[in-house]
């Protein structure tokens, strides 16, 4: 059943929804679509009030944390977190009430899969996959789509395809992969991608990247057969878009719990 997941992504503080592909260390080159007035915490209650449940809490570079823990007051154990998780901090974070971590760039060493890494991680965790995300968030290639790390500039070499997301299931509770090439742009989401990953994947997988209208939901559906979930940032009124307004993804919710209910 596809849903609407909504998000909170923090970059210097700030909710902000910005060009994926301009998140480099240089401020200069930054682009952001919308900063917000309200925190972090005004969101994820926000959320909370109408169940939307799998948010992702991302913190964009340092001085997040403090932003991020904020929301996961507000909605203890609803909520996910990721940016800069490592074995140091992961316990942590569920201790601070994330329902679970989202792992991107500490799984990818020097552009690479590290297995100890991933051990490490599911370690302090005790072992328990159901508290781990797998942010595969990626870029094209080659016709392919390979792993983006490090705010989506360092492309690695470990290509998205059907092994290498069957090495990866049995380790993690769902996987997150925003297409970094659209991310923010409003441009269209990456239709081959959401395909293949429908095709790919057997737990939960939510897409991200380039949704601008409440259509795209519907076309998320269609195109995964049910099986991928569709985050809309830029586009949302609640970020300052005109694309889609907050209140008919939450209608998209009900109407789909109903159909699956029925």
């Amino acid at each position: 059943m596809t849903r609407f997941r909504p998000c909170i992504d923090l970059h210097a503080g700030s909710v902000k929804q910005i060009v994926g592909g301009t998140l480099s260390a240089t401020s200069s080159e930054l682009k952001t679509n919308f900063t917000s007035e309200h925190p972090a915490a005004y969101y994820a209650e926000l959320y909370k009030k109408h169940n939307l449940a799998g948010a992702h809490v991302i913190m964009l570079g340092p001085g997040n944390e403090e932003a991020a823990e904020e929301a996961l007051k507000a909605w203890k154990g609803g909520m996910q977190v990721g940016g800069g998780i490592t074995e140091k901090n992961a316990r942590e974070w569920i201790e601070r009430g994330a329902e679970k971590v989202i792992i991107t760039s500490h799984l990818f060493p020097s552009a690479t899969f590290s297995h100890p890494r991933l051990h490490a991680i599911l370690a302090v965790l005790e072992h328990d996959t159901s508290k781990l995300v797998i942010d595969l968030s990626c870029r094209k290639k080659d016709d392919g789509w390979f792993v983006a790390t490090n705010k989506w500039q360092t492309i690695t070499d470990f290509e998205l395809n059907q092994a290498s997301i069957a090495l990866l299931e049995p380790h993690c509770s769902e996987f997150l992969i925003h297409a970094a090439d659209v991310e923010g742009l409003q441009s269209g989401i990456d239709h081959a991608l959401v395909s293949k990953l429908a095709e790919w994947c057997s737990i939960p997988v939510t897409y991200a990247g380039g949704g601008r209208s409440i259509a795209d939901l519907e076309l998320v559906k269609e195109l995964s057969r049910g099986k991928v979930d569709l985050t809309i940032g830029s586009a949302l009124d609640i970020f300052g878009g005109q694309g889609v307004k907050f209140e008919e993804c939450v209608k998209w919710n009900r109407e789909q719990e109903k159909q699956g209910a029925a």
